[in-house]
């Protein structure tokens, strides 16, 4: 599963921190850190998580034929 949260739209509110903790991190009081490649078992929270975001920030992309890449490079790849 892949995420992409719209960084200009994000308006820090955390509810995707609140629902999802171990995908998404607040660093600070607007700086949102995620990982984009989401582990499969954290579907229902993240589906939450999208559905909670006041500002619709956060897209799902659960489809099954995107390439999984390597866990070190996608816990670098999350937003800053």
């Amino acid at each position: 599963m892949r995420l992409v949260v719209d960084l200009n739209r994000c308006q820090g509110y955390a509810q995707c921190a609140f629902l999802a903790p171990d995908v998404f991190t607040m660093h600070g009081d607007e700086a949102l850190l995620y990982n984009p490649y989401a582990d499969p078992d954290q579907k229902e929270k993240l589906e939450r998580a999208v559905a909670a975001c006041p500002v619709q920030a956060i897209l799902l992309d659960d489809r099954d034929d995107l390439p999984e890449p390597a866990r070190a490079g996608a816990a670098e790849g999350g937003a800053r």
